[in-house]
């Protein structure tokens, strides 16, 4: 999906191996909160974009699992790429789509994507190059790693011994449990001036007025976490999950959009980004969502790790 809310490859095929190698050590699990599983649901019987399949609400049923409380960041990242040799999609392919206003040098840009000029191809773009040749994530670590793809989350999760949280427990932690609320702290509307997380403030993309304070990504725990313990679940950056991207409708557009997803192996992602806004990308909700190929990166897509819970382990 070349959409508003980030840039896609598109083809949802690389060709190439992201895993770790066998002989790697194992990473270092973050620190994560228990979850209760049990009957939950996922999705709203009152969806907003209904073209992204946010609706209806269904009844899933969850084993307990862990979730780490923050995105996994450029620090950790970095570890996981010294310890294993992993070279990204991004940096196999040769470029990757950043968010044309962050850039220095405006002539590094290389066209737009799709029908969204605020997007460009950077060649050079990388985890490491976030805008490009001439800029340094070292000055990020504590930010959440972006330009990396499904793909390369997947291998990152692998070597710690988790995964990708899916859809269903990803809302579900969000949520704190088995209840109705819009957003990981309640239902009240963040706007311009109550900022509850890092998104856009003003008018998108010709004006942002920096009331949280950033203009890209924020630190993982820039902002106060939710009752659980969760830091940024909206907001800040897209996050990946497990499961594949799907529109539960008849409609004909909802029927076109799925024969998308299903080309292009789409992949669901969740908690809108720094660039969402409800005038613009109403996606920071619970229940919003977004489809991407596998192989996509972009200057707000990250990612952060689940854990199955040990059989002989329950969540009190």
């Amino acid at each position: 999906m070349s959409g508003c809310c980030s840039g896609a490859r598109g083809d949802g095929h690389s060709g190439v191996s992201v895993k770790a190698g066998p002989a790697a050590s194992r990473g270092t699990r973050g620190e994560t909160v228990a979850v209760k599983g049990g009957e939950t649901f996922v999705g709203t019987h009152d969806p907003v974009i209904l073209l992204d399949g946010e609706g209806p609400e269904r009844k899933v049923l969850l084993q307990d699992f862990h979730l780490e409380v923050e995105t996994v960041t450029v620090g950790r990242f970095a570890q996981f790429v010294e310890a294993t040799g992993h070279v990204t999609e991004s940096e196999r392919f040769g470029s990757s789509a950043v968010f044309a206003p962050l850039l220095d040098d405006p002539e590094l840009a290389t066209g737009g994507v799709g029908n969204t000029p605020w997007w460009t191809r950077i060649d050079g773009a990388t985890w490491k190059q976030p805008e490009g040749p001439g800029s340094s994530a070292d000055d990020r670590l504590d930010h959440p790693v972006t330009h990396v793809s499904w793909n390369d989350a997947r291998a990152f999760a692998q070597w710690v011994g988790g995964r990708l949280p899916t859809e269903a427990e990803w809302e579900h932690a969000a949520r704190g449990g088995n209840r109705r609320r819009r957003y990981p702290w309640g239902d009240e509307e963040p706007t311009d001036e109550r900022i509850f997380c890092n998104i856009w403030q003003g008018r998108f993309p010709h004006g942002n007025t920096l009331q949280d304070g950033y203009f890209g990504t924020a630190p993982v725990r820039s902002f106060p976490p939710d009752e659980a313990g969760f830091y940024n679940l909206a907001g800040n950056v897209w996050e990946w999950t497990g499961d594949p991207f799907r529109v539960r409708s008849l409609s004909r557009p909802a029927r076109e959009r799925n024969d998308q997803a299903r080309r292009f192996s789409d992949k669901v992602l969740k908690g809108g980004s720094f660039l969402c806004h409800k005038s613009y990308c109403y996606r920071y909700r619970i229940a919003a969502r977004m489809g991407l190929s596998p192989d996509s990166a972009s200057s707000n897509t990250g990612f952060r790790i689940a854990y199955d819970t040990p059989p002989d382990t329950r969540v009190p």
